[in-house]
């Protein structure tokens, strides 16, 4: 079962360093780690889709707890949220294939937002499951590179 796990750090070196280690130390599988300041200079969002039961949960938030930098720990898995995740995708598209690569994006909402002579990139932001539908669609135009900033995610309402 996938967790989602919202928390609040203090912005300073290493705390991405100092998160990550001591998960993956332990061994929790992280699915996908997303980090940013907020609108506080001094403190960062991360965001951490934890893949566990929920005893690996509560293991998680205990030891996140702990770590000093670390200012509060919140699972928003069972809350109302809103998620995105963004990706930027090189495929080969020359004058001819390159209408239906538009063609899809169109219907995705994405955007080509770099062309060159037999590649273009695109960018769409959206759920997870989106992204992979449209990706599983570029398929056959071939995929050259991908990136994914992972997860973000923040709760609806106050």
């Amino acid at each position: 079962m996938k967790h989602l796990l919202s928390a609040l750090v203090q912005n300073v070196p290493g705390v991405l360093s100092h998160i990550s280690g001591m998960l993956a130390s332990r061994g929790y599988n992280i699915e996908s780690l997303a980090v940013g300041e907020t609108d506080n200079p001094t403190l960062s969002r991360m965001t951490i889709v934890v893949v566990g039961d929920d005893h690996v949960l509560e293991q998680v938030r205990k030891q996140l707890e702990k770590i000093v930098t670390v200012v509060k720990v919140i699972d928003i898995s069972a809350d109302d949220y809103v998620e995105r995740d963004l990706a930027l995708i090189r495929v080969k598209a020359d004058a001819k294939t390159r209408v239906d690569v538009r063609e899809i994006c169109d219907i995705f909402r994405a955007k080509i937002v770099d062309v060159g002579l037999d590649s273009v990139i695109v960018e769409i932001s959206g759920k997870e499951k989106k992204i992979e539908a449209f990706i599983d669609l570029l398929r056959p135009f071939e995929i050259l590179e991908t990136v994914r900033t992972g997860r973000i995610a923040m709760t609806r309402g106050n």
